[in-house]
């Protein structure tokens, strides 16, 4: 089952506020001569930001296989064995570590020994019904 991440409002803010601002620069910077004839590789790293940006804002997924939780989110990705998750934070935020979220509030997964993820389904309880048919042994705290 996929899983689309939740995004909120000031993530939606800070990304596609720095998207827009970095396409604006370099549009009026080429119409406006800012950015010479000979100088227009300047414009390529702004697009490849652009792009980078995007691909996190809109790439960012989960899928639950029967043993798996496999997450993307732009060029990070990771697969985690279910059996091996032992608990589940509801409604946290890990402000330090794997990240693979774009909005608060979302789920910390532990797993292993000290391992942990941070991930933001649009829906914390589906997501936690739907891994708990896999494993019933996650532990799942407030």
């Amino acid at each position: 089952m996929k899983f689309t991440s939740r995004k909120d409002v000031f993530f939606s803010i800070l990304i596609l506020g720095t998207v827009v601002f970095l396409a604006v620069l370099s549009t009026f910077g080429i119409a406006l001569g800012w950015i010479e004839k000979g100088d227009f590789w300047i414009t390529i790293p702004l697009g490849v930001i652009i792009v980078f940006l995007l691909w996190i804002y809109l790439g960012t997924s989960y899928e639950l296989t029967e043993t798996q939780l496999i997450y993307r989110s732009g060029p990070l990705r990771g697969k985690i064995q279910i059996d091996q998750i032992r608990e589940i934070a509801k409604g946290k935020t890990l402000y330090v570590g794997i990240k693979p979220a774009t909005a608060g509030k979302g789920l910390i997964i532990k797993f292993k020994k000290y391992d942990e993820i941070y991930i933001s389904p649009l829906s914390n309880e589906v997501f936690i019904a739907e891994i708990l048919k896999r494993n019933p042994d996650i532990v799942i705290t407030e």
